[in-house]
């Protein structure tokens, strides 16, 4: 097909119920089901609830707050539009490359998972191999059109809601078992050693990290609403009901993996280290139970989530490249679509960075999969950082210029309070995260932990000084909402 033929604009494809396990895919996968038993291990039970429900707060409050500016201006540019337009250029040019590379480099660990679970079956075969396949698979289905990509993330997603759902009927069934059981109390693992709570502050602070990588693709709905029908209507749904959707698997799950296993169980704690990362919280405790045909089972579902959650880094960072070069902010030759409406080029350079997971061939499995945890929960938090400043300057800007709120196709509740929360919360955790090596003057300590803000501050500091670029004012702020038919 001829590039005059070819489609000018994305393809709005996506319905609710593809928004809704888009964002359960991409925020359900290695977080819940294999580093939970680090949140565990590591801060106690009652350190990582409380963990998971701190940043489950913040996340319903970046949601709402993502919600309003969604509706008002749907665009698979998200974060880099709305930090552009509200903030300022370079802003919104830098948390544009912070959320591409982001997802890019989300894939890359999600598929050095891969790895570590193949192993579990076939334990002399490479890692190297899997690797390749799995990026195989996310790359072909990522080509295939926008309404190819939902209905397959759809059935990913809803193979891991039945497991979890399935994992949550046992875990309860479990604990009224324990209270039936004489001379046996509920909440043993709770007050056992230094339960409920370990390490204090600073392991609080290191789990919220771990926390929050599992939540990272909630905000994945804010790039579908460029594909999606009738954003007006299908983002304020998705976004009421995916938070609660997640926020109760998370927390619930949480609650019984706690209360079941020992937060110094040697076989979490083996688990928690990535020795043998296939013997996830979930597996232990199906073992357990008695399960032990389920050990295999679940590291199926474990493999299913980790493919759904490469899938939908996969799209989400391809979409935000290819909203970067048809705004100008990279390469023209990102923005060309093929004739089924996909970014093709953006296609590949994704995949190029998400090529990362082959480093494991010469590193090291354990090595690279650190790396791709540490650098990735970084710039996902960065990314929050940017949602909730864009959206307090976008609501100052949109009532300073006469509009009424009561116009706002969906409004976020809880202002200013909640995206001011939602900041706080993410800096605190963001540099809290190893204060240590700061007070140490443990140079390599500081790099291999804030790279992801060191990185996001040369790109917006060097396209600062490059174009002298200045605070959008409150007056001069575009606010109008997108035209959809003529975006």
């Amino acid at each position: 097909m001829s590039e005059t033929s070819q489609p000018a604009h994305l393809q709005r494809k996506l319905g609710a119920r593809h928004l809704n396990m888009i964002a359960i895919g991409g925020s359900i996968g290695t977080g819940l089901f294999l580093a939970s038993g680090a949140t565990i291990a590591n801060a106690g039970p009652g350190g990582a609830l409380l963990a998971y429900c701190l940043i489950g707060v913040m996340i319903y409050f970046l949601m709402t707050s993502l919600g309003e500016l969604a509706t008002h201006n749907p665009t698979s540019g998200a974060f880099f539009t709305y930090g552009t337009k509200y903030v300022e250029s370079g802003f919104g040019f830098a948390l544009g490359w912070n959320y591409w590379y982001n997802w890019a480099i989300t894939v890359a660990f999600e598929l050095v998972a891969v790895q570590f679970i193949m192993k579990f079956w076939f334990p002399d075969i490479p890692g190297f191999y899997w690797s390749a396949i799995f990026l195989a698979v996310v790359f072909g289905i990522n080509a295939l059109s926008v309404r190819g990509f939902g209905e397959s993330e759809f059935l990913f997603s809803l193979v891991k809601v039945l497991a979890i759902i399935i994992f949550i009927v046992i875990g309860i069934f479990m604990i009224f078992k324990i209270m039936m059981t004489p001379n046996v109390s509920v909440f043993a693992n709770w007050t056992k050693g230094e339960a409920p709570f370990v390490g204090g502050l600073s392991a609080l602070i290191g789990v919220a990290m771990i926390a929050g990588f599992s939540f990272q693709g909630t905000e994945m709905v804010g790039v579908a609403a460029g594909e999606s029908k009738d954003p007006q209507k299908t983002i304020p749904i998705a976004i009421k009901q995916i938070f609660w959707r997640i926020l109760l698997f998370y927390v619930v799950c949480i609650f019984i993996i706690g209360t079941l296993i020992a937060y110094d169980d040697p076989r979490l704690l083996q688990a928690a280290s990535s020795e043998n990362i296939a013997l996830s919280p979930f597996t232990l405790l199906y073992e357990k139970a008695g399960f032990a045909f389920a050990a295999g089972l679940m590291n199926a579902v474990i493999l299913t989530a980790i493919l759904s959650a490469g899938n939908s880094g996969m799209y989400s960072s391809t979409r935000m490249l290819f909203d970067m070069a048809k705004n100008g902010s990279a390469p023209k030759i990102f923005s060309k679509l093929n004739a089924r409406g996909v970014p093709m080029n953006a296609l590949y350079a994704t995949t190029v960075i998400a090529a990362l997971c082959f480093l494991t061939t010469f590193i090291g499995e354990q090595a690279v999969f650190n790396w791709l945890l540490n650098m990735s929960g970084m710039c996902g938090f960065i990314v929050w950082l940017g949602i909730a400043v864009s959206h307090y300057r976008f609501r100052k800007g949109y009532l300073a210029q006469g509009h009424k709120l009561e116009d706002l196709a969906y409004r976020a509740k809880f202002f200013p309070f909640a995206p001011w929360f939602a900041f706080i919360l993410c800096a605190i955790v963001v540099l809290g995260q190893n204060y240590q090596a700061v007070l140490n003057g443990d140079l390599l300590g500081v790099i291999s932990t804030y790279i992801g803000i060191f990185l996001f501050l040369v790109i917006w500091l060097g396209y600062k000084w490059k174009y002298k670029a200045k605070l959008v004012s409150y007056q001069a702020m575009d606010v109008r909402p997108m035209n959809i038919d003529r975006e």
